[in-house]
């Protein structure tokens, strides 16, 4: 907060030096004085530079045709790689010949035979037919003098009422606007 006042009253001390009727004077016989044009600038040249020779390129080597240069294949004799030996497979006991028949299964209490039957539903009567007609509606009586056409309602009308006019308001001279000619 001390930084923000103090440059606020530095500002001010400089815009109060520089409003100094002497600057202000200064300022306008700066703007008044003729400027001499600034000289034509002239393009600078550019030194020559020297050719830059290259050496020549080497000549290309020439590449062996495909079809007329193969190259040998290194004749190795199959005798001399070493032979493979592996070891022997481990042997395991199996006997000459497994039963064909399984053990017996342990036997279990089975419980008394269940009975397939369900016990009969309850009889209820149910109608060999049922109905095809309904049952009547109760009747309702209409009126019976029933008018053809119904009257329209018609809107009351209201009292004209008339307002008394409006009281003028005393305008003071200095706040109106002049009288249009």
């Amino acid at each position: 907060m001390d930084a923000l006042n103090h440059s606020v009253i530095l500002c001010m001390l400089v815009a109060i030096l520089l409003s100094s009727p002497r600057i202000s004077i200064a300022a306008r016989h700066l703007l008044q004085t003729p400027v001499a044009p600034p000289p034509a600038l002239a393009l600078p040249t550019l030194p020559t530079l020297p050719k830059a020779t290259l050496p020549p390129l080497p000549s290309q080597p020439t590449i062996p045709n495909p079809t007329t240069f193969t190259p040998s294949l290194p004749n190795s004799p199959l005798s001399s790689l070493p032979k493979l030996a592996l070891p022997p497979l481990p042997s395991t006991q199996i006997p000459p010949q497994l039963p064909n028949t399984l053990p017996p299964l342990p036997s279990t209490q089975i419980p008394p035979q269940l009975p397939n039957a369900l016990p009969p539903l309850p009889s209820t009567q149910i109608p060999s037919q049922l109905p095809n007609t309904l049952p009547p509606l109760p009747s309702f009586s209409l009126p019976t003098p029933m008018p053809s056409t119904l009257p329209n309602p018609t809107m009351p009308t209201a009292p004209k009422v008339t307002l008394p006019p409006l009281p003028t308001i005393p305008t003071a001279p200095l706040l109106s606007p002049p009288p249009s000619n």
